[in-house]
């Protein structure tokens, strides 16, 4: 079994539940543990795989709750880092739907700094690039680049999910699909939403936004598509695979779990050629994903919300 190294934030989410979209208007608020990357690293330890988290959080109470709950999902967190700057908020609200809108009040994640001693352990592993914050600037963006480089000399199989926020990219976006495409390059799996696709591609067509990810050079990618499912694509098939049916009521951890599930069923496998090579694997795959994802939308609070083996056995 392959490790996969989550790098990236983990922060306070404030959720407004049944409050409606507009933050404005929200009065309570629960708090919950979040980031993407800490999420994913949850949903692959939760399905019986071996995560390890490398971020930072503030040396403050947020920061030792944070990393208690991954710690009690069996994720590695012995990578982890504290700093004296406060841990990273967001809050959101969630309507009917399930649908959110975010506020970041940025702290601690941006403070990571790059550990030489990781470089030899990613050998022949998975690095999943799955943060919304890295490529903000600070020293968390010079740390995952540095990764990506390492990730790339040692042989591991890379994972990239763009994460985009619009609130966090008003205005730059030209500057957010410069610094992803280096990604998208490097990359043997990309994950993005139906707007990401067609924004780092600049095509509104899906099947045109894939090839031009193939000959930036990704070989496989999966677009989530909500209630629709998955595009799963790669240089030899391309082919849409069915959700499950489900009342959702908080998405927010959707795509964690999404990205998750198929990273931990690769980890599985020795070689990555044998998994990119054999379609009714990858479709299985990307299907068991689909429904892992699904699953996370029906309660509130991704990291509580995630499916078990159990669950997606049933």
């Amino acid at each position: 079994m392959k490790k996969v190294f989550c790098i990236g934030e983990l922060l306070i989410d404030f959720v407004a539940e049944n409050q409606g979209k507009d933050l404005s208007k929200a009065k309570e608020f629960s708090k919950k543990a979040g980031g993407a990357p800490a999420n994913v690293s949850c949903a692959i330890s939760k399905l019986g795989g071996e995560s390890l988290f490398i971020g930072c959080v503030g040396d403050d109470p947020f920061g030792t709750f944070l990393l208690r709950i991954l710690e009690n999902e069996k994720v590695d967190i012995s990578s982890a880092q504290k700093s004296d700057t406060f841990t990273t908020l967001a809050f959101v609200s969630i309507d009917a739907d399930g649908e959110r809108d975010f506020v970041f009040s940025r702290g601690a994640d941006k403070e990571l700094t790059y550990d030489s001693s990781l470089k030899s352990r990613f050998e022949n592993n998975i690095l999943h690039f799955g943060a919304a914050t890295a490529l903000l600037g600070g020293s968390l963006e010079e740390t995952y680049n540095r990764y990506l480089f390492d990730g790339i000399t040692k042989n591991a199989f890379i994972s990239f999910d763009p994460n985009y926020r619009v609130d966090l990219w008003k205005n730059k976006e030209d500057v957010f699909i410069r610094k992803c495409h280096p990604y998208i390059e490097k990359s043997h799996l990309c994950k993005f939403s139906l707007e990401e696709a067609q924004l780092l591609s600049g095509k509104d067509n899906l099947d045109e936004a894939c090839q031009v990810f193939h000959e930036m050079g990704t070989q496989i990618i999966v677009i989530t598509l909500g209630s629709e499912g998955t595009l799963l694509s790669t240089a030899k098939f391309s082919k849409t695979i069915p959700s499950i049916k489900v009342n959702p009521k908080d998405t927010t951890g959707a795509g964690d779990a999404f990205i998750g599930c198929l990273l931990q069923q690769i980890s599985q496998h020795s070689k990555f050629e044998n998994v990119l090579a054999d379609e009714k694997l990858l479709t299985n795959m990307v299907a068991r994903a689909n429904k892992a994802g699904a699953i996370t939308t029906e309660n509130f609070g991704a990291i509580e919300s995630l499916p078990t083996l159990q669950q997606l056995d049933s």
